[in-house]
């Protein structure tokens, strides 16, 4: 059993001290009062409200539609389940690129608004002067590199990242910057194993990785993915924990059957 299993409250402190002592983070995706509250009491260290939601909540192709509204919303419906989890909300696209004040404005929304814990924000160099500003306001930020869904049109595809030495170069820049700016900690999302290991290795700060391999702090996935609520969506780098697509659909199936036939509600289920 780790020792952080009887933490009150996992604080971006408290992550560091995990790194410190070799203890691995582990992270998921929430978006929901209900799902939230059954992660929280699991036990789960961080829960990033993130702009997936935009996908798994909204049905959107990519996380470009969501606005900050939404995430607003999403996060404050998180909060309100935690009692033990760090809560990371992700700023959506739009709300933080190319101006840094309007960056500050925005995350100041977020934690007053949703009562959320800290910020994450995808990109290097290019967006450090949004970060510095936030971070000015005792913000805590937390980085994303690697793949950067925000990008996707600039990518054109979500294939892995960060295979051509130069890029690879690029991405330990930036994670060097991201932490000298004075981030928390740092996703790394779908690059070789390799490269996410000597990151880790090269930052003091926390790196929590998804299909970045196993030599990384620790390691996020998206819930309804885990779960299998989503049952479209099968990477390499995502480990089935249940298949609650089905448990769902023949509870569901079952309930309908039962009302057809007239089998429910029976006498003990009515007043």
């Amino acid at each position: 059993m780790s020792v952080h299993k009887n933490v009150k409250r996992v604080t971006t402190n408290v992550l560091q001290e995990m790194k410190n002592s070799g203890a691995k983070i582990s992270m998921l995706t929430g978006y929901d009062f209900s799902m939230a509250r059954i992660i929280d009491s699991a036990g789960i260290d961080i829960i990033l409200v993130g702009d997936s939601a935009s996908n798994v909540m909204a049905g959107h192709e990519t996380t470009l539609p969501i606005t900050l509204d939404q995430m607003i919303y999403h996060a404050g419906s998180v909060v309100r389940a935690v009692e033990r989890a760090l809560v990371v909300v992700d700023m959506p696209f739009g709300s933080y690129q190319g101006n840094s004040k309007e960056a500050l404005s925005n995350a100041i929304r977020i934690m007053k608004e949703s009562g959320g814990h800290a910020v994450k924000l995808e990109g290097g160099i290019e967006i450090i002067e949004s970060i510095k500003r936030i971070l000015t306001a005792g913000i805590p930020v937390m980085g994303h590199l690697g793949l950067t869904p925000q990008s996707i049109y600039k990518f054109g595809t979500y294939v892995v990242r960060a295979k051509e030495e130069g890029e690879a170069q690029r991405l330990i820049e930036d994670a060097k910057a991201l932490e000298e700016a004075g981030c928390f900690a740092i996703v790394l999302e779908k690059i070789p194993a390799s490269l996410a290991e000597t990151v880790a290795k090269a930052v003091s700060i926390p790196i929590i990785g998804i299909g970045a391999g196993n030599g990384v702090d620790g390691q996020v996935l998206v819930v309804h993915d885990m779960l299998g609520i989503n049952n479209e969506f099968s990477p390499r780098f995502l480990r089935k924990y249940a298949n609650l697509y089905d448990i769902m659909k023949e509870a569901v199936e079952s309930y309908i059957e039962d009302v057809r036939s007239g089998d429910f509600p029976n006498q003990n289920e009515q007043y």
